[in-house]
């Protein structure tokens, strides 16, 4: 019996430049991640389910090995034979592979409700790809290790190509994949353990499948957490769903994808929890007569159209719960605007609704440097004890108070050109953000230089209502503490080391030229 290839592993960057080279002259190249994330789901899907079959069998012995009820007790897709990805690989030089891939595609997506309308219809046929070329693709697909428990690796293969292809994509609509350190620091702060969890514009889903990574750690019950989401753009909510249904997560994404401000897919939804990464800056968002009596604005100027950045706060705001908590990103701008935002930012803030504001450092994200700001809102900031995850936690009344953070000087290079928040610095901001909550707070939170600053509402009466954290952490001017005279005798020691090592050398090359015979005279 010949023994099988083994597969070179390679890094998912690796392979799906590589997967891009092939289809080069094939398709456009915003099309790429379409062709690559399809088949790239095939081949998660079915090594979670040899993974699982596997054990079966271990556990069960062979008779057990198509039991479906043992496949999706451990929410794990049953694929027949000719939805494998080892009957995909086997038929890859095939003339008709194409209509093989989409007849695997169509089955798994037609046994599993939960996929229902995520997968390409007929995708691979119609594309006309040549048969040699999607070949290679499988064959650069194939070397993509599915292991990883710890990423959302279907997000990080999307955002991949919007980073790659990024002018293709249409970089520019302000909508970019929000990193996993700035997704763990959300949750981190506002501990979705339970209850209704939002997301107004879900994208692939990366902010559920990381809150439940984050419930699973803390030996939290992901089953107490309900998800509810909403995207806009078809194809990203296809892969959202795709995204949740082959992690097991159960997910209610609305009908359809639709705009969240005209086609509200939860109107009377009221979560716990809410976490975002609105699209930056977006502009023209609704018709000047448009959605002006929307109730979502209730008890607040209608957000101006030329910015929609307060439209999502708003939304957000209407979508808590009595004691819900949100962390979203904006950029930088929504802190200081005028006029209508600056209306809107008071009144937030005079009915007690702004907890925090953290300043993010830049080249967190790969598509752009844009300086961008992480807030928490909260409905209830009134003293108060809550249960969470079987302790007790005594909250102090905040509500005439604004934590500041900054986190600029924080972070490490990720790489090379980019910066995470690593472990330890998403520790320290979640430690000093919950000290500052509860009681007890005067023996265990400070204000810090150059990092945080509780401000009383006064204080942000009298400075315009600003959020800009800069305006009220302290600036630590690091040249007044210089002593001149200390200073100067530091630079006269350098000085004269660098003039005797220039004597010695002008010395060394004197003499060199005179015992060659030819002697310089100054």
């Amino acid at each position: 019996m010949a023994k099988a290839k083994a597969v070179k592993e390679v890094s998912m960057e690796e392979a799906l430049w590589k997967s891009a080279d092939k289809l080069r002259g094939s398709v456009e190249p915003a099309e790429y991640k379409h062709v690559v994330l399809s088949l790239f789901f095939l081949k998660f899907a079915s090594d979670k389910f040899v993974k699982q079959r596997n054990s079966i069998i271990e556990k069960y012995g062979e008779k057990f090995a198509d039991n479906i009820a043992f496949y999706t007790k451990d929410n794990v897709f049953y694929l027949p034979e000719e939805s494998r990805w080892s009957y995909i690989i086997s038929q890859a030089k095939q003339d008709d592979i194409a209509l093989k891939i989409d007849t695997a595609l169509f089955t798994i997506e037609k046994n599993n409700p939960a996929l229902k309308g995520a997968l390409p219809d007929n995708y691979y046929s119609r594309l006309h790809i040549d048969t040699t070329k999607l070949a290679s693709l499988l064959d650069e697909v194939n070397k993509i290790n599915t292991d990883d428990e710890e990423n959302d690796i279907i997000g990080r293969v999307y955002e991949y190509f919007l980073g790659k292809f990024a002018l293709a994509e249409g970089k520019g609509k302000g909508e970019f994949y929000t990193p996993k350190c700035i997704v763990n620091l959300i949750a981190e702060l506002i501990e979705p353990y339970d209850g209704i969890l939002y997301d107004p514009c879900c994208g692939s889903g990366g902010m559920f499948v990381q809150s439940i990574k984050f419930v699973e750690a803390h030996s939290g019950n992901k089953k107490k957490v309900s998800i509810y989401g909403q995207e806009y753009t078809n194809t990203t909510f296809k892969l959202a769903k795709m995204n949740l249904a082959i992690r097991g997560i159960s997910a209610n994404l609305g009908e359809m994808a639709a705009n969240t401000f005209t086609n509200d897919q939860h109107k009377d939804l009221k979560a716990d929890y809410i976490m975002a990464n609105p699209p930056f800056n977006q502009k023209e968002w609704r018709a000047d007569t448009e959605l002006i009596d929307d109730p979502r604005w209730n008890g607040y100027e209608v957000p101006p159209t030329s910015n929609a950045n307060y439209g999502w706060i708003l939304n957000i705001v209407s979508k808590l719960s009595q004691n819900g908590v949100a962390g979203f990103l904006l950029a930088n701008g929504a802190l200081s605007d005028d006029g209508t935002e600056l209306k809107i930012r008071q009144q937030l803030i005079e009915n007690n609704l702004v907890e925090t504001i953290i300043i993010l450092p830049r080249n967190l994200f790969y598509t752009t440097d844009i300086s961008v700001t992480l807030w928490v809102l909260n409905k209830n900031k009134k003293a108060c004890d809550v249960e969470k995850n079987g302790e007790t936690v005594h909250y102090r009344d905040r509500e005439r108070e604004i934590l500041f953070m900054d986190l600029r000087q924080m972070g490490s290079p990720f790489e090379k050109k980019y910066i995470e928040l690593t472990e330890e610095d998403r520790a320290k901001v979640t430690a000093t953000y919950h000290a500052w909550q509860q009681k007890g707070y005067e023996e265990t939170y400070q204000n810090i230089p150059e990092f945080c600053y509780s401000a009383s509402y006064d204080e942000v009466a009298e400075k315009g209502f600003t959020l800009v954290p800069s305006r009220y952490i302290e600036f630590v001017n690091r040249d007044e503490n210089i002593d001149f005279d200390t200073k100067m005798k530091s630079l006269q020691s350098e000085l004269k080391e660098l003039l005797v090592e220039e004597e010695k050398s002008k010395a060394d090359l004197l003499e060199v030229f005179r015992e060659l015979g030819y002697g310089i005279e100054l």
